[in-house]
C-alpha cells in the first residue's frame, strides 16, 4: 500500500468534506485555486512559570527549552493550511548544548476553514528544559559561565485543536491566519472558540519514569479587527481570553507509585499584531503574539505555561500542478460537500 497517497487521498478527502472553497466577494478577494508556499521564521520561547507560596514570599522557577528560534514551511491549498515547524541547530541561539543542555521542538498543524468556522488541529513534542532563573535560586550563579540546572528527559506531547466561528459574516480570517485571502475594506469581528488538547508529561528521576496525563477544554472570546491600508497592507490586533478546566492523571512516586487525579479551574489570555504586505503573487509581513495560560494547583502553587514570539513570513502563490487539481475535483464529486 502507498501510504503516501493514501494520505493524500485523506487530506483531501477531508477538506473537501468540510465545503468548498470560497469565491471572491465584495468584502474579500479568494486565493482559494492558487497553491501558497509560506516560509516563516519565529522566536519561540516556550516556558512553564511555577510559583510557589505567597504573594510576598513567591518563589518562581522558569523551565524553559534551549530553541529561541523556529522554522516553520506551510502550504495552503482550497480551505486547507498545512504546517511542519522545527529548530534548527544552525540558528545561534539553538546551540548552547553546554551551559543549557539539549532541546527539540517539532510541531505539525492543519487549519481547515469550512465557511465561517476555522477548525484547527496541532502535535506538538517538546523534549530537554533548564532552569531560566538561576540567580533567583543561587545568587552567585553566574551567566553565561555556570551552566544551568537541566532535565533533559523531560518530554511534553501536545495533542489539541481549537474551533471558532466567525461572527461578522463581512470579516476574512484567512487574511490574518494564512494569507489564503484578501479583505478589501477594513472589518472586525467577535470570534468565540474552543481549545482542547491532551498533553503528557515524561521524565526520567534517579532511573524512575514518571508520566503524567492532562486533559483541558476552554470556551474564550475573542475580538479580531482588520485594518486595511490601501491595496497591499493590513494590519491586524487581537485580543482575546477564556476560563476553562484541567484534568490531571499521574503515579505519585512518593505515595507507593499510587494513580492520583486533579481538577483545576484555568484562566487563559492571549493576543496580538499581524502587519502584512499582499500583491497576487508574493506576500510577506510579521506578527507578535502572546499567551498566558495559568492555573491554581494547590492554595499557594500557581503553573502558568507562557508562549511569546515575533514572527516573519514570505510566501509566494502559484496555479497548482494538473494532478493535484484534478484529484482534488474527483474527490469532491465523490462527497457530498456542505
Amino acid at each position: 500500500m502507498n501510504y503516501f497517497n493514501a494520505g493524500t487521498v485523506l487530506l483531501f478527502s477531508l477538506f473537501a468534506t468540510f465545503g468548498r472553497a470560497q469565491s471572491d466577494t465584495t468584502n474579500t478577494k479568494s486565493y482559494a485555486d492558487q497553491i501558497m508556499v509560506r516560509v516563516n521564521l519565529d522566536t519561540n520561547i516556550e516556558s512553564y512559570v511555577f510559583t510557589q507560596g505567597k504573594e510576598e514570599n513567591a518563589e518562581q522557577t522558569v523551565l524553559s527549552i534551549n530553541n529561541k528560534t523556529k522554522t516553520s514551511v506551510s502550504i495552503d491549498y482550497k480551505i486547507i493550511s498545512a504546517t511542519l515547524s522545527f529548530a534548527p541547530k544552525f540558528f545561534k541561539d539553538n546551540d548552547d548544548d553546554a551551559l543549557k543542555g539539549n532541546s527539540s521542538y517539532t510541531e505539525f498543524s492543519f487549519r481547515f476553514f469550512p465557511k465561517r468556522f476555522i477548525q484547527n488541529v496541532y502535535y506538538k513534542n517538546v523534549r530537554g528544559f533548564y532552569i531560566e532563573n538561576m540567580n533567583d535560586h543561587f545568587p552567585n550563579w553566574q551567566e553565561g559561565k555556570d551552566p544551568h540546572i537541566q532535565f533533559p528527559d523531560l518530554r511534553v506531547q501536545s495533542f489539541g485543536g481549537t474551533t471558532s466561528y466567525i461572527l461578522n459574516k463581512n470579516f476574512s480570517a484567512r487574511t490574518i491566519y494564512t494569507q489564503g485571502e484578501w479583505q478589501k475594506k477594513s472589518s472586525g469581528s467577535w470570534v468565540p472558540f474552543l481549545d482542547y488538547d491532551l498533553t503528557i508529561f515524561r521524565n526520567k528521576i534517579d532511573d524512575i519514569k514518571t508520566k503524567e496525563f492532562q486533559y483541558k477544554i476552554g470556551g474564550n472570546i475573542g475580538y479580531f479587527y482588520n485594518w486595511v491600508i490601501g491595496k497591499n497592507v493590513n494590519i491586524s490586533p487581537y485580543l482575546a481570553i477564556g476560563l476553562g478546566g484541567k484534568f490531571s492523571s499521574y503515579r505519585n512516586i512518593e505515595n507507593g507509585n499510587s494513580k492520583e487525579t486533579a481538577q483545576y479551574m484555568t484562566i487563559r489570555m492571549e493576543g496580538g499584531l499581524h502587519v502584512g504586505y499582499n500583491t497576487d503573487r508574493f506576500l510577506f509581513g510579521g506578527r507578535m503574539n502572546f499567551n498566558a495560560y495559568a492555573y491554581e494547583q494547590t492554595k499557594n502553587q500557581t503553573i502558568e505555561n507562557n508562549n511569546l514570539y515575533g514572527l516573519l513570513y514570505i510566501g509566494y502563490r502559484f496555479a497548482p500542478p494538473r494532478v493535484v487539481k484534478d484529484t482534488y475535483d474527483k474527490v469532491q464529486k465523490k462527497i457530498p460537500v456542505l
